[in-house]
């Protein structure tokens, strides 16, 4: 499952032409990832401060370009200063160590780099790059636009779609890193795309602190989705019949795949006092935002996040990371047209 072995479905329905793409990247998960993978080059830029994680996560962008050949670019940021979900759950991410302060310094110049080279970020109060995922991936669909989202968190599969496609950056770089559609989404965990957030509400999840239902692991949480739906209607069968329909359904799957039953054990989880509360809130702090405005304006030349970008720019912004390779690739892949105008 490599970046390079099958690109997004850009094909309008009926049509030759081919769907513009826009690639929405996750940048303090790359700027974290990179950090802690690349700290031992104590790369500093021209200035002389640390820049290996910026230098990390331009370069896998760049080599992203250049494997998708994307029409427009846009980074979400994190707001460092105020969470909306912290507000609710003062819990939120609250067992993470504190951060490096090299890695505090990179994540807070961040939005400027990439201001800097023309490319497009937004920073929503209070929120997160989740939630400029979402609504990228919202925007594409609306647009008609096929669209990449470049993470490597796992929050971002709920957006996974026939317009959209998650790239999990993982050990290996892109082209060992897996491009998930909704049929392979559906391979590795047993669920539907359009279910993958009741499924991570119902597992939880530890990075951000989040408690699942009890006893409701991602196996058990895949089978009840896969048996009945959706949660929704799981609800309704609790609420509404006891279960009954419930306990069929997890009796006939088991009888189907071999296994012990699994109904009785499941029914009285989900009816504990409080499961029902943990999943609906699990559900209101992982769902993103899909409102966002990200100020793209694919039909006016030269706004950010539009490429190609300038070539001045690029050879001084990312020739002021001090890596001349980094450069030359910049220069070769952002300067470009796009694929779908190369058509």
């Amino acid at each position: 499952m490599e970046a390079t072995v099958q690109h997004p479905a850009r094909r309008e329905p009926g049509s030759d032409r081919p769907r513009r793409l826009l690639l929405a990247v996750d940048a303090p998960s790359l700027l974290h990832r990179n950090h802690h993978a690349r700290a031992h080059t104590r790369l500093t830029d021209r200035s002389g401060r640390p820049a290996w994680a910026l230098h990390g996560m331009l370069r896998q962008i760049i080599e992203s370009i250049d494997t998708f050949a994307p029409d427009a670019v846009i980074f979400g940021l994190d707001d460092r200063q105020a969470s909306v979900r912290r507000d609710l759950y003062p819990a939120y991410k609250a067992h993470r160590a504190d951060k490096d302060p090299d890695l505090v310094d990179q994540l807070e110049r961040a939005g400027a780099l990439l201001d800097a080279l023309g490319l497009a970020t937004l920073t929503p109060p209070g929120l997160e790059a989740d939630d400029v995922n979402a609504s990228a991936a919202a925007w594409a669909e609306e647009q008609d636009w096929a669209c990449v989202l470049i993470t490597s968190d796992r929050d971002a599969f709920a957006h996974i779609s026939e317009h959209t496609q998650v790239l999990r950056l993982i050990d290996g770089g892109i082209n060992a890193s897996p491009l998930l559609n909704p049929q392979r989404l559906q391979l590795m965990y047993g669920v539907a795309a359009e279910h993958y957030l009741e499924y991570a509400a119902l597992r939880g999840d530890a990075s951000d602190n989040l408690p699942g239902v009890s006893g409701i692991g991602e196996k058990t949480a895949a089978v009840l989705l896969s048996a009945m739906g959706s949660m929704q209607a799981v609800w309704a069968d609790l609420e509404h019949d006891e279960g009954r329909t419930l306990a069929a359904a997890l009796d006939s799957w088991s009888a189907e795949h071999g296994t012990r039953r699994i109904s009785a054990g499941v029914l009285r989880r989900l009816s504990a006092p409080g499961a029902r509360e943990r999943f609906e809130f699990n559900l209101q702090l992982m769902s993103g935002r899909r409102d966002l405005d990200l100020g793209l304006t694919p039909d006016i030349p030269g706004t950010p996040g539009l490429l190609p970008l300038d070539i001045s720019r690029v050879e001084r912004v990312v020739g002021h990371l001090n890596m001349e390779a980094t450069t030359a690739l910049a220069l070769r892949v952002l300067t470009g047209d796009p694929a779908s105008t190369r058509r």
